[in-house]
């Protein structure tokens, strides 16, 4: 597989058309560079001999062997040379044909995180749910919240409702990390008796994030959570922007706004009033 540099043959094409181009539009750079994404689908149009003769819009629209478009890809990123927009768009544009390879780069050890990452980002774009659970599995061993467990966590979020059953069947044994990443995709989902128990525990037990649970519980709209919110909202220990935060949720949630409270000396608070 030739992994040729479309971004370099770029390159070498808008340097060739400046120097072309440049007195006609006396050297006013701004007008250049206002005049480059024409100069680009210019560049996809045109016949070149790099190419065959084929216009680069052109070149992986003519194969359909979706599994070596993919194998294709990862050989970009193997060798270290940037992946063509154009290939990821082939092989998002074959949509199923292409899912059983990419499902394999996920499943392959050998694999390195781009190749993977980039398998899920066209993976999500074609809408396909097959990786669910190989996501779930991933998130649930996570140590600590990374990148690619982000990833897994928003392709989770895109596939709806239906991947709701089997995050709380993960639950039991995942780790904290993980249980942190569910309870965020969970608290889209309103009235799972489980996934409220789940927001209410990452509330009680993570202080250091307790901002961030008050507002997942605050989406969650379930109003049993308010005496928990009023409890933290008394907190000798809270921070000001941790209170203004179950403030927010106890707003959202129907509540009584608890009285107002003195957070001088308060590094948060004293930051933001100097603003």
């Amino acid at each position: 597989m030739n992994c040729i540099d479309f971004d370099k043959k770029f390159e070498q094409y808008m340097t060739q058309w400046v120097k072309k181009n440049s007195a006609k539009y006396k050297n006013n750079m701004d007008v250049i560079e206002s005049m480059m994404p024409d100069v680009y689908m210019e560049f996809l149009e045109k016949p070149a001999t790099w190419l065959g003769g084929k216009a680069p819009a052109a070149y992986f629209g003519q194969y359909d062997d979706a599994q070596m478009l993919v194998k294709w890809m990862c050989e970009y990123i193997k060798t270290g040379v940037p992946v063509p927009d154009l290939l990821l768009e082939r092989i998002s544009e074959l949509g199923s044909a292409a899912e059983d390879g990419l499902l394999a780069v996920l499943g392959d050890a050998s694999c390195n995180e781009e190749m993977q990452m980039t398998a899920m980002s066209l993976l999500r774009e074609m809408e396909s749910t097959k990786p669910m659970q190989m996501y779930i599995d991933f998130i649930s061993r996570l140590d600590e919240a990374d990148e690619k467990g982000d990833m897994c966590a928003e392709s989770l979020v895109s596939m709806g409702s239906e991947a709701v059953a089997p995050i709380l069947a993960a639950l039991d044994g995942a780790s904290d990390a993980a249980r942190d990443i569910f309870a965020d995709i969970l608290s889209n989902y309103p009235g799972e008796e489980q996934a409220f128990e789940l927001l209410m525990e990452r509330f009680a037990h993570t202080q250091e994030k307790r901002a961030l649970f008050a507002s997942y519980l605050a989406k969650f709209g379930d109003d049993r959570a308010l005496p928990a919110l009023y409890e933290a909202a008394n907190d000798n220990e809270i921070n000001y922007l941790d209170y203004v935060e179950v403030v927010n949720a106890i707003d959202a949630l129907g509540g009584d706004r608890p009285p107002e409270r003195e957070f001088a000396g308060d590094p948060y608070y004293e930051s933001l009033k100097r603003v």
